[in-house]
């Protein structure tokens, strides 16, 4: 595990940092968002997953947990994650106007990537050890990717 330490700093500074931009977003344009009924429901999706990814990297970092405990949480988190995530997808699908489901419906594998990373990294290290954290990288990756891209409609596409 301690090859991947200074990832998993990174990892959760980065988390951190992003999180904290997405606060900004969301009070700058609070009211805005509000009148867009599946803006809220996507700032959510963006903080669950980069509170995700920090936790995980917390998770991670501690040094006490043997290779069972550590691919159960993962398993656990990564299936609540997945959960939460797909209701908010649907739910942000149904309010979607008509001229953005098509749009919409492009976002939700990006979810999908996101989110399923960390339970095939939780079944594998359970199975086969600690290599299994190398699924982490495309969880952590299609987190970043999603959580910028809803944080740029926050900033920026909610302006237009």
């Amino acid at each position: 595990m301690e090859q991947w330490r200074e990832f998993f700093v990174a990892v959760a500074g980065s988390a951190a940092a992003l999180t904290g931009l997405i606060f900004v977003g969301v009070s700058l344009s609070l009211s805005r968002m509000l009148a867009i009924p599946r803006l809220p429901d996507r700032a959510s999706q963006a903080l669950i997953l980069l509170m995700t990814v920090l936790v995980v990297s917390c998770i991670c970092l501690a040094r006490e947990f043997s290779h069972e405990l550590l691919g159960g949480l993962l398993l656990f988190i990564g299936s609540l994650l997945w959960i939460i995530i797909l209701m908010l997808d649907l739910a942000i699908y149904r309010v979607t106007e008509r001229p953005y489901k098509r749009h919409y419906r492009a976002m939700i594998p990006f979810n999908q990537l996101a989110t399923l990373p960390y339970i095939i990294a939780g079944a594998t290290i359970l199975e086969y050890g600690i290599g299994g954290l190398y699924w982490l990288l495309p969880a952590v990756i299609f987190s970043f990717m999603k959580s910028v891209v809803d944080a740029w409609v926050i900033l920026v596409e909610i302006h237009r």
